[in-house]
This record gives C-alpha cells, sequence and structure tokens, in this order.
C-alpha cells in the first residue's frame, strides 16, 4: 500500500491474488462440512486486505506512469474489444452481482445460520449429555461433540461479521474505479499534455482492466463463502454430493428432456438446441436409471452372497438361538409368498404391533423360515430355539369350529389356542360349513393366533435386558425426573427386569412403564425383594388390572374363596425359597384346584370370565398354584380392586356341602376381616 511497485511485481502479485481465489472456491466445493474450513471467515479477511492493497498499488502505478503491468493492460484490452463503453458495462455487471446477489445472499445466511446454531446449543449440549448419562458415548466423544458445537457456533459467528468485509470490498471496488477514471482523465490531459480523447482511451482501458483483476477473484471469493455458508452437512464433497443426489433423480431428467423438446416445437422457437438440450437430458437419465439398477442388483448380490464359514462373526451368529422363529412345512410357504396371495408376513408384523399396544412389550422380530423336517401342513413356534408349540395348516384347508363336527368330513381334532374341538376342511367345502353355525378360520389366522398366544405365555422370557434398557432410555426422553429417581435409588437394570418379568408372567402388562419404574424405585428403598417390588406395583396398577378384566359396563364378576378356606389357607402358608406356599397333603390341594376349576367353568358356562378374588397374603401363592394348571381365571387380591368396577361375585370356592352352599355369600368386608389375620405379618 505505501512502496511503490513495478509492473512486473504487480502481475506476479494479481496472478497470486487470482491463484487464491481460485483455491479457496475449489477448497469449499470439495469440504464436506462448513467445519473443515474453519479458518475461511480469516481467509476472507486477508483476501480482502490482498486485492485491496493490490488497488491500491495499481492505482498508484495508473495514476503515475499511465501503464501498469501485463496482466491489467490484457484485461482492459481483451474485454473492452475497442470500446470502453462496452467495458464499462461488463464491469458494472460483475459488480452489481457481486453486491446484490452473492455478497448480500451469503452474509444473510451467515446471519441466520449464527442466529439458529447459537438458538440450538443447548439443545444439543442436553442431547450430548443425555447420551453420556446413558452411557452411549463417553467422556472423550462428548467433550469432541462440545468442542465442535462450540466451533459451528463461532465460525458462523466469524462468517457473519466476515461477509461485511465482502460488501465492504464491493463498494471500495465502484469508489476505486470511479477514481481511476476521473484522476487519470484529469492527469492525462493537464499534466502529460494528452489529448482528451487519448487520455481517455488510456486511462479506460487501464481502469477497466484493473476493475477486472480485481473483481473476478473477488467474485470467486464471494461465490466461495456463499457456498460454504449454505452447505448442508454431508459424508462426501459438494460435487459427488450432487452427482448422487441427482442420479437418484432420472425420473426427473428424462421428463425434463420430454418437456424441454416439446417447448422446441413451439412456434418461433429454434428446435435444434432444444432437441440438442433435450435429447441429452433423456439419455443421461437412461444411463442413470441403468447405473442405478446395476447398484442395486450389485448390493442385493452382496447380502446374499454366502458368508464366510469360518468367519467368526458368522459362526457366531449362527450358533446364537433365534429369540422368536416360526418354522413352516415346505408345503405352507404360499402363505409367505405374496405372488401366491399370502399375507403371513403382514399379519406377523400386525400381531407385534397388537401385542406392543397389549403388553407394553416389544416383541423380538419373528424369524420365518421352512423346515424340511416338519411334517406336511405343520409349523412350529420357537422360543430361544426351542420348539414351544406345534400346530397343523394344511394347504387347501380351513378350520372349522361347530357343535356339529360330526356333519363335516375328516378327524376331530382339538384347537391350539382354546383347546376347542374342531375340524380341517377343504377349501371347496367352505360352503358347507357356513351353512350351519360355525365359526371358520383360515390357515393364516390360526398361525398367527397361535403365534400370538405362545407370545403372552412366553412373555417373560422374550423380555431381555436390553429391551429392558430400551424402554428405560425411551422413559428418559418424556419422564427424565423417574430415571433419575430410579439411579438414586441404586435399582439395577436386572432388578427392574425380573420385577417386568414377574408381572408378565401373572398377566399383568407393563404398558405404563413409567408408574412402574416411579414405584419400584421408591420401594427399593426398602427391600431389594422381587416378590415384594411386584406387590407394590400391582397395587399401584390396581385400577387398571382391574379395568382390564372388567366388563364393557364395568362389571367385575368375581369368585371368592369359603372364609374357612381362606382361613385355612392362610395357616398353611410356609416360608420357601420363592416365597410363601401351601403346606397341605396332596390330595387336599387337588381338591382346591377341582374346586376353583369347576367353580370358575360354571361361571364360564354363563359367558362371562371370572376373576378369582382374594386376600393379598393369598393371592400370589394361589396364582402360582392354578398356574400349573388348566385354570385361566386371574387371581387378583381385594387392594387391586379400582372404584371404578363394580364387583359381582358369581361364584364360591369351598362350599362342601349343599347346606353350606346354601348360605349366603361372603361379603368384601369379610374378606378384609380375613386378610388382616396376624399371619398378614408373617
Amino acid at each position: 500500500m505505501v512502496i511503490p511497485l513495478p509492473g512486473a511485481i504487480l502481475d506476479l502479485l494479481l496472478s497470486i491474488n487470482i491463484a487464491l481465489a481460485v483455491t479457496l472456491l475449489l477448497t469449499t466445493i470439495l469440504s464436506s462440512r462448513a467445519l473443515d474450513m474453519g479458518s475461511f471467515p480469516s481467509l476472507l479477511l486477508i483476501a480482502t486486505l490482498f486485492r485491496l492493497a493490490l488497488n491500491v498499488s495499481s492505482t498508484r502505478l495508473i495514476l503515475t506512469s499511465g501503464s501498469a503491468g501485463g496482466v491489467i493492460e490484457a484485461f482492459g484490452s481483451f474485454v473492452v474489444g475497442g470500446s470502453i463503453v462496452v467495458g464499462l458495462v461488463v464491469f458494472s455487471i460483475l459488480v452489481i452481482i457481486q453486491f446484490v446477489v452473492i455478497t448480500n445472499g451469503a452474509s444473510r445466511v451467515a446471519e441466520v445460520g449464527a442466529r439458529f446454531t447459537l438458538d440450538a446449543m443447548p439443545g444439543k449440549q442436553m442431547a450430548i449429555d443425555a447420551d453420556l448419562a446413558a452411557g452411549l458415548i463417553d467422556e472423550e466423544a462428548a467433550r469432541v461433540r462440545r468442542e465442535e458445537i462450540g466451533q459451528e457456533a463461532d465460525f458462523y459467528g466469524a462468517m457473519d461479521g466476515a461477509s461485511k468485509f465482502v460488501k465492504g470490498d464491493a463498494i471500495a471496488g465502484v469508489l476505486i474505479t470511479i477514481v481511476n477514471l476521473v484522476g487519470g482523465f484529469i492527469i492525462g490531459v493537464l499534466q502529460q499534455g494528452m489529448a482528451f480523447s487519448d487520455a481517455v482511451q488510456t486511462f479506460s482501458t487501464l481502469t477497466v482492466g484493473d476493475g477486472l483483476v480485481s473483481q473476478i477473484p473477488a467474485l470467486l471469493i464471494s461465490i466461495a463463502s456463499g457456498i460454504i455458508v449454505t452447505r448442508a452437512t454431508g459424508t462426501s464433497d459438494l460435487g459427488s454430493d450432487i452427482s448422487t443426489q441427482l442420479g437418484r433423480q432420472h425420473r426427473a431428467l428424462r421428463h425434463g428432456g420430454v418437456a424441454i423438446i416439446g417447448l422446441g416445437l413451439a412456434p418461433g422457437l429454434p428446435i435444434a438446441p432444444f432437441a440438442v438440450v433435450g435429447g441429452a437430458m433423456f439419455a443421461i437419465s437412461q444411463q442413470l436409471k441403468n447405473r442405478q439398477a446395476t447398484v442395486s442388483i450389485e448390493a442385493a448380490a452382496e447380502e446374499e452372497a454366502p458368508a464366510d464359514p469360518d468367519d467368526p462373526q458368522y459362526l457366531a451368529a449362527e450358533i446364537r438361538p433365534e429369540e422368536l422363529g416360526l418354522e413352516l412345512a415346505v408345503d405352507m410357504i404360499d402363505l409367505v409368498d405374496p405372488i401366491a396371495g399370502g399375507d403371513l408376513l403382514d399379519r406377523v408384523r400386525a400381531l407385534r404391533r397388537k401385542l406392543a399396544l397389549e403388553l407394553g412389550l416389544i416383541i423380538p422380530a419373528v424369524h420365518t423360515r421352512d423346515n424340511m423336517d416338519l411334517a406336511p401342513g405343520e409349523y412350529s413356534i420357537v422360543v430361544h430355539g426351542v420348539s414351544m408349540a406345534k400346530g397343523r395348516a394344511p394347504a387347501g384347508h380351513i378350520l372349522v369350529i361347530s357343535d356339529r363336527l360330526d356333519e363335516l368330513p375328516g378327524p376331530i381334532e382339538t384347537e391350539p389356542v382354546f383347546g376347542l374341538p374342531a375340524k380341517w376342511i377343504p377349501e371347496s367345502q367352505r360352503i358347507l360349513a357356513e351353512t350351519g353355525d360355525a365359526t371358520i378360520i383360515d390357515r393364516a389366522s390360526v398361525v398367527t393366533t397361535h403365534l400370538a398366544e405362545i407370545v403372552r405365555v412366553n412373555a417373560p422370557d422374550l423380555l431381555s435386558r436390553q429391551e429392558v434398557k430400551e424402554l428405560i432410555d425411551l422413559v428418559r426422553r418424556t419422564d427424565p425426573a423417574v430415571v433419575d429417581e430410579m439411579t438414586n435409588s441404586d435399582l439395577t437394570i436386572a432388578e427392574l427386569q425380573r420385577v417386568l418379568q414377574s408381572l408378565l408372567a401373572e398377566g399383568v402388562p407393563i404398558r405404563d412403564i413409567v408408574r412402574i419404574i416411579d414405584v419400584v424405585s421408591e420401594r427399593a428403598r426398602v427391600t431389594r425383594d422381587i416378590v415384594e417390588l411386584t406387590e407394590a406395583v400391582r397395587i399401584a396398577l390396581g385400577p387398571s388390572i382391574s379395568a382390564g378384566n372388567a366388563t364393557e359396563s364395568g362389571i367385575l364378576p368375581v369368585v371368592t374363596l369359603d372364609p374357612i378356606l381362606e382361613h385355612e389357607l392362610v395357616m398353611s402358608l410356609r416360608d420357601s425359597p420363592v416365597g410363601f406356599d401351601f403346606q397341605l397333603p396332596p390330595d387336599r390341594l387337588q381338591s382346591l384346584i377341582n374346586d376353583c376349576r369347576n367353580t370358575v367353568t360354571d361361571v364360564e358356562r354363563r359367558g362371562l370370565s371370572p376373576v378369582i378374588l382374594t386376600s393379598r397374603t393369598l393371592r400370589r401363592p394361589l396364582h402360582r398354584l392354578l398356574a400349573l394348571t388348566d385354570i385361566n381365571a386371574p387371581v387378583l387380591a381385594m387392594d387391586e380392586l379400582g372404584t371404578q368396577v363394580r364387583v359381582e361375585t358369581q361364584g364360591l370356592v369351598g362350599a362342601t356341602s349343599p347346606e353350606r352352599q346354601s348360605l349366603e355369600r361372603p361379603t368384601l368386608e369379610g374378606m378384609t376381616h380375613v386378610a388382616a389375620t396376624p399371619i398378614l405379618g408373617a
């Protein structure tokens, strides 16, 4: 800026200025994210000052000697082309493009980016803290991510300020050009004695050349700043992202090519350029379509390629048993073949959603495959690599449940879920079955219903520790205070898993996982006994448990125990490794089971689904006893009754004589009195 420079050195510095601008532009294009060029704001300031210094040197050289080196004279002569007006117009257009379009746009994007980045910082910091607390990242990863957030905010803030330099540079370029023109005319005419026309020709050419040499690098750097502030984070450079993303839109290119060709057919428009461009777009779209198809085939081939049998990962996957699987005989493959109309896989996916809403348990994916060892029409449901149940669904047949099965052909079988007598008849005889009062079930429904029942029975085994952790993570997003309380109570995931498994084993859904964790965390400060923790959760969930067993009108049909029998059972309780159990003679236990079965069956014949209501002391041992039988009635404690249900006693267990059966059924107050015996504290 101070020392006069000869023309040769000025030419070298101007070439460096252009090279710097080109390098910055290509660097921003090849960067995958903005932070890869974190020093760009400082480079932008340095490049602007360097360009202004060259403007000062070139202006001094133009006004003192009437020349400015070969680079400026070449730019001026090439662009002016013998017309000073053309040169000035081209220079003005470049200045307008840089100042009005690129610089203003980049400045606005940088300003908005800085504002949104600062606003998003607290949320990003909280997300990092949450991931760190959940164990998804370690301290080092958290520190790196925090630094990246800070660097991103600093970058956009610096770009917001640096863009103001670019604006000022564009304004300075216009003013310097005006000074060179006016000053050159005055110096040429008054000091150097040149004719006015010669002065205009000489100084206009040099001024336009100087302006172009300065504004072209400035334009490139402005474009670079616009690219870097509008660059979204990606995995590759800008060119690769654009080519990859446009490559997926081959249909848009094809339709665009047809539209361009159609536009060329409009009257008055030259058909040749539009036909060339439209044809090129159509040809490129076909190439992109073929390339995408080739890539898809190669990817599918890689996925289907057999793995190396000696690969440790392959061996580990092979020896690990499937959590939940469905094996089909060869002749049942049509159930999973969409071409043959099979919708079993869709039904299984819908079943997973239904069970998730019903149980609160996200069951594992059901791996469906064929099994050559199964008999024709047979299927097997596998849990943790063990076949838990088998059934039949012969091809071309439907299952019929009716009271008049003797009128239908084929042997009588037992329906796998409810144990009802049923028959598999050919599909061609559906009309014959529909004429009677029969229930007709297709093969896919039989399989999915059986699978649902097996999942309900084995739900505790399907709840792994990893799934419990995922449930905790879901609660952390909505109710972080509950998870913090669990952490403060030193409750482990294993203990929570055992409580959830106990609830599922007793048929209690775990949908209200927030309340379950809350209750268990509070109770865990007093005891770590899984039985007591489970009972505490059942009392908290009592209204939903009783409501889930009530009718639509809010009536809860119950079967109660005779007070004498209940007192006898309470007195027989003895502590065992799994909790309190009945210490009664085998024939007395069998008599109790038979009484429960007969009473529940009698109520079920009336179209009701009863629950067995007893005291809290007897609920768990009685449930454990009946779980070993075919009695499916839930066992509820008095403490689990919600105020929203109306209890109606439908049966009495333990009436040993006709006279006893004729007595008034015990009231709920009498049940409460039995439950308050001294044995409760034992």
